[in-house]
């Protein structure tokens, strides 16, 4: 018998305490259930706000500290600290491409068309 349930999508992905898709290579960061049936209620509920979802409610056992032990997923999820560090750097690359791409004006661009 399984010691707890937790909800995988088919990406292999799991439901996370965070109310958002997580890999699985952080155990802790899983939502899991005692009761099959409450993993199952929250399938359904993600299923009917995603109705491209094919999910599975699979029981799992806890280690020693209680942690659901999964198998991470083969399609890794960027991690919020990976999504700064690109957002910051992302934006002072576009102040400076800002600066590089202003053409300068010129008289010909200036002048009205005949």
């Amino acid at each position: 018998m399984s010691d707890v349930f937790v909800v995988r999508n088919q990406l292999g992905q799991y439901w996370g305490k965070k109310k958002r898709w997580v890999d699985g290579t952080k155990p802790r960061a899983v939502a899991h259930f005692k009761h099959e049936d409450e993993g199952l209620n929250q399938l359904v509920e993600l299923s009917s706000r995603d109705i491209e979802l094919r999910g599975e409610v699979a029981g799992v056992a806890l280690d020693e500290r209680g942690v659901p032990v999964v198998e991470p997923s083969e399609h890794l999820i960027p991690q919020e600290e990976d999504l700064l560090t690109e957002a910051a750097s992302g934006e002072e690359g576009a102040a400076e491409a800002d600066g590089d791409e202003t053409p300068a004006a010129s008289d010909e661009d200036t002048s009205p068309s005949p």
